[in-house]
C-alpha cells in the first residue's frame, strides 16, 4: 500500500463530448482549448492542488492521445509526487476480460484497486468539463461537519433552467431529501453541478452493488446517488455561490470563453492566490503591429496581429494578417487568418487556416431569421480557401 491519503480525486475525463461536434472530433473534450491559453482540464486539476488534493486520477477513454500527452507527469500542476500524483487510468485489460467505462459509476468501480493502494477516507469525484474556481477542501470540512455518506455540490439556477440538471430537494439543514434527474416541472432550482464527495467506505459498497445489478445504468445521478437517498444514507447539499460553468455545448464554450473578458462576471484568472497552471509551450511574446486593433480580449504569446480583434480570445501562435476582423470569436492555438477575412461570432480550431476575404459566422444582429443564427465553428485542423463564406451555425469538418 502507498502512503495513506485522506483525499484521493477521480477525475471523469472519458466522455465523447459529442455536443461540441468537430472541436472533439479527434480530442477529447477536457483537452479542447479555452481562455486562450489553457485546456478545460486545467480547472479541475488546479482547483485539486490549490485545495490541497495532491492524488488525481484521470480516468480517458475517448480520443485520449492528446489529453495523455498533454498531463504528461503532471508537473505543470504540482502533480510529480512521489506518492500520489496524477495518475492517467484508461480502460484496460483484466483476467476476466477488457471493458470500456459503461458509465460514470461503472468508471470509479473498474478503478477501485488505484483509490484503495492510498487507503482514503475520502473520495472527490469531478467532472472534466466544467470552468470554475473552487476550494474542495472548504467542501470537505462541511461534509464531515455534516457526518455526511455523500456531499454533493449544487448551483441555485433560474427556474426556467433547472430541467437541465439534476435537481436537489433540501430540507432547512440542507439534508438532501429528494433528486431528480432534469424534471420537466422541478420543485427546486438547486442543480448539482457534478461534484461529489463520498464517504469512501459507504462509494465503495454501493459502486459494487450496482456493479452486481445487471439492470443498472452504471451511473451516479440514475443510480448512485438515488440508491443511497433510497437506502437511508445521509446526503448533505453543498451550496455553491462561484462562477461554473459546463462547457458541454458550442454555446456554452463560447459564452464561457466571452465571459472571461466581460468585467461584470466573477472569474478572475488574475488570483495570485489562485491560480489556474497549465502546460503552455514556451513561445515569443505577441506582436502587436502598428496598423492592428485590439480592444477587451486577451491575446496569448507567440500571437501574431495585425488586423482588428475585438470581444475576443487569441490562443498561443496564431497569426491574424492585417486587414483581417475578428469579433466576439476564439481562435485556438495555431489559427491564421488572412488577409480580409472576416470572423465574427465563431470558433476556429487548432491550426485552421481561414484564407483570404473568407466570411465566417455573422453577428446576430445582422441576421433576419433569428432562429438560424449561432455560433459558427471550423474544426481543428481546416483549410478555408480564399473568399469562402461560413454562415451562423455551420459546424465545418473538412477543408473547404
Amino acid at each position: 500500500m502507498f502512503n495513506k491519503k485522506e483525499c484521493v480525486a477521480m477525475l471523469l475525463a472519458g466522455g465523447q463530448g459529442s455536443r461540441l461536434y468537430a472541436l472533439t472530433q479527434d480530442v477529447a473534450k477536457p483537452a479542447v482549448p479555452f481562455g486562450a491559453k489553457y485546456r478545460i482540464i486545467d480547472f479541475p486539476l488546479s482547483n485539486c492542488i490549490n485545495s490541497g488534493i495532491d492524488t488525481v486520477g484521470v480516468l480517458t477513454q475517448y480520443q485520449p492521445l492528446v489529453l495523455n500527452e498533454y498531463i504528461g507527469n503532471g508537473q505543470p500542476w504540482d502533480l510529480d509526487r512521489i506518492h500520489g500524483g496524477v495518475h492517467v487510468l484508461p480502460p484496460y485489460q483484466k483476467a476476466t476480460g477488457a471493458d470500456w467505462y459503461s458509465g460514470t459509476a461503472n468508471a470509479i468501480y473498474q478503478n477501485i484497486g488505484f483509490i484503495e493502494r492510498y487507503d482514503p477516507e475520502y473520495v472527490v469525484v469531478l467532472s472534466g468539463d466544467h470552468i470554475y474556481k473552487m476550494d474542495y477542501n472548504k467542501m470537505l470540512e462541511f461534509h464531515k461537519a455534516k457526518n455526511a455518506a455523500a456531499t454533493i455540490a449544487v448551483l441555485d439556477v433560474p427556474k426556467e433552467e433547472a430541467s437541465r440538471f439534476g435537481i436537489m430537494i433540501t430540507d432547512a439543514d440542507d439534508n438532501i431529501i429528494d433528486f431528480e434527474e432534469k424534471p420537466k416541472n422541478p420543485r427546486s432550482t438547486l442543480a448539482s453541478m457534478g461534484i461529489y464527495i463520498f464517504t469512501w467506505s459507504k462509494l465503495r459498497a454501493y459502486l459494487i452493488a450496482n456493479e452486481e445489478d445487471e439492470s443498472a445504468s452504471k451511473d451516479f445521478g440514475k443510480n448512485i446517488i438515488p440508491d443511497m437517498r433510497e437506502a437511508g444514507e445521509k446526503l448533505v447539499a453543498y451550496r455553491f455561490d462561484g462562477y461554473w460553468k459546463d462547457v458541454g455545448t458550442i454555446d456554452s464554450l463560447w459564452e464561457a470563453n466571452m465571459d472571461l473578458i466581460n468585467p461584470n462576471i466573477p472569474i478572475d484568472l488574475y488570483d495570485p492566490s489562485w491560480k489556474i497552471y497549465s502546460r503552455n509551450p514556451v513561445l515569443p511574446p505577441q506582436s502587436i503591429g502598428k496598423n492592428a486593433e485590439v480592444q477587451n480580449s486577451m491575446v496569448t504569446e507567440g500571437c501574431v496581429i495585425d488586423g482588428q480583434v475585438e470581444f475576443s480570445m487569441i490562443s498561443d501562435g496564431v497569426i491574424v494578417e492585417e486587414g483581417a476582423v475578428i469579433y466576439d470569436s476564439i481562435l485556438m492555438p495555431g489559427a491564421v487568418v488572412k488577409k480580409g477575412a472576416k470572423v465574427e461570432y465563431a470558433i476556429v480550431g487548432e491550426n485552421s487556416v481561414i484564407g483570404e476575404n473568407c466570411k465566417i459566422g455573422e453577428r446576430p444582429e445582422n441576421v433576419e431569421d433569428k432562429d438560424s443564427w449561432g455560433v459558427a465553428v471550423v474544426g481543428h485542423n481546416i483549410s478555408v480557401s480564399d473568399g469562402a463564406v461560413v454562415a451562423p451555425k455551420a459546424i465545418i469538418y473538412e477543408n473547404m
